[in-house]
Parts: C-alpha cells; sequence; structure tokens
C-alpha cells in the first residue's frame, strides 16, 4: 500500500430492488467519499451515499460505455485523494463485472480494495419464479454463462458449458435468442426444454416469459427492454405450469 493511498471497495448493488443491497454494501456506501457508479444502480441504492461524489460510469449494451481501461485510472486516481472509494456494480461484482480488471489495477498501482459481494439477477429470478436452479434428483450442476464477448477476444465456448449444466443462466442474451436457441438445439439440447426469459427480476416492473427453448426466438413479440436473463434446464419444469404458459407474470411487492 502506498502511503496516503485510500481503499476501493467492489460493491455488488444487487439485482435491482434497493432492498437487496447487503447491509456491508450499505454500510461502506454510507461512508464513502465517491462512488463510481453502474447505469442500472437504482436510485435508493445511490441515496445511502449520503456525503459521498457520484460518478456514472455505466455500461448498456448498444448505448455509450465508459471504457474500462477509463475506469481503472479514475478508481487509481480517486484513492490517492479519497480515504473510501467506491465501484458500485449491478448484481455481484465478481460475476460478468469486470471486477478482475479493476483488481488488477489497482494491484499494479498499490492501491488496496475489497470486494463485498451482491445478489446477482440469476438467483433473484430463480427466487422469483420459486424455481431451484438444483434440485435433488433433477439438476447437481448450475452455469452462468454469456455469449457476448469484447471486440478482438476469441469466441467464447458458452454453448458447451450450457449443454454439459443440468440448469443454465445465460446473461446478456436476450436479444440474439434466435441464435442461442439454434446454437443450443444443434448442440443436442430438446426443443422443449423449459426456458424462463426473466426481465427486470426483483423490481416491481419484472416479468418472466414461460417458454421452450424452440420457442426461445419469439420472445422478440414481447418487447423485453429491461435487463434480462434467460434461465433454462428440467429444473425450471415446475414453472411450467399451464396456467403460465405464454404468459407474463408480474412480480407484485409487499
Amino acid at each position: 500500500m502506498i502511503r496516503g493511498t485510500g481503499k476501493v471497495f467492489l460493491v455488488g448493488a444487487g439485482p435491482g430492488a434497493p432492498d437487496l443491497i447487503t447491509l456491508r454494501g450499505a454500510e461502506v456506501l454510507k461512508h464513502a467519499d465517491i462512488v463510481f457508479h453502474d447505469a442500472l444502480v437504482h436510485p435508493e441504492v445511490l441515496a445511502l451515499a449520503v456525503r459521498a461524489e457520484k460518478v456514472a460510469v455505466g455500461k448498456r449494451c448498444g448505448r455509450f460505455a465508459t471504457a474500462q481501461h477509463f475506469i481503472n485510472k479514475r478508481l487509481v486516481d480517486a484513492a490517492r485523494k479519497h480515504e473510501i472509494v467506491v465501484r458500485l456494480k449491478g448484481g455481484d461484482p465478481m460475476l460478468f463485472g469486470r471486477a478482475q480488471e479493476e483488481i488488477t489495477a489497482l494491484q499494479a498501482a498499490g492501491v488496496p480494495c475489497e470486494v463485498v459481494p451482491g445478489v446477482t439477477s440469476a438467483l433473484a429470478a430463480a427466487a422469483e419464479a420459486h424455481a431451484s436452479l438444483t434440485q435433488r434428483g433433477v439438476a447437481r450442476s448450475v452455469a452462468f454463462v454469456t455469449p457476448r464477448v469484447a471486440a478482438g477476444e476469441a469466441p467464447s465456448e458458452w454453448v458447451k458449458c450450457v449443454a454439459a449444466a443440468d440448469t443454465a443462466v445465460i446473461y446478456m442474451g436476450a436479444g440474439d435468442a434466435q441464435a442461442i436457441s439454434a446454437a443450443l438445439i444443434a448442440a443436442g439440447l430438446s426443443r422443449d426444454l423449459p426456458v424462463l426469459v426473466a426481465e427486470s427480476a426483483s423490481l416491481p416492473e419484472s416479468r418472466r416469459i414461460a417458454l421452450t427453448l424452440g420457442e426461445l426466438p419469439e420472445i422478440a413479440r414481447y418487447g423485453v427492454s429491461g435487463p434480462a436473463v434467460i434461465l433454462l434446464g428440467r429444473a425450471l419444469a415446475a414453472a411450467q405450469s399451464a396456467s403460465e404458459r405464454d404468459a407474463v407474470l408480474h412480480y407484485a411487492h409487499a
């Protein structure tokens, strides 16, 4: 640690609902001097950082995004000026959150950092659907994957991962539903495999769309615009009752 350097906390904001941030995450935000936050972090979560400067550095598919190397530099620079710096990420920092790139940059600069885990959207979606991702005799393995790769990166082997797992959750894939369906069916998965597309999990506007793998391309007609994950596997069969087939279900908050 370099003398006079503050500490950077990588905090998971959770899947969306402001009351799903951890107690530890809320406590760190309360004492933060500056917060670099993702685009989808709920305003009520940001409001927990009562005395912090707030800087948006979010990434949304198809929209302007702050370059990762620039975020890394800003975190290092901020730690030279502030005691408590927070990098606030949607979901969990260590799952599709580019946390390793930031951790590596901070370590190289001699800046101490700590990761505060969060609830990832796959778990929030499964909880709302009352469908355990693991079930005795049905599902003993789970894969979290994304088909997306950055420019210049090698193609992902996500299809092999999904095909090898009992249950899979596909992040950042709703816009590629047709290609995902075709790739998985070509890999040997059944067209009748249960699928749930969960949009805006944990928020009042959340909805779940029950389909099969063969029907997945039909998701386009539902106009999904919020952050969404695709859950698939036999463990989801309980969520595929006749009343749910081809229906949009809204999560009711107490």
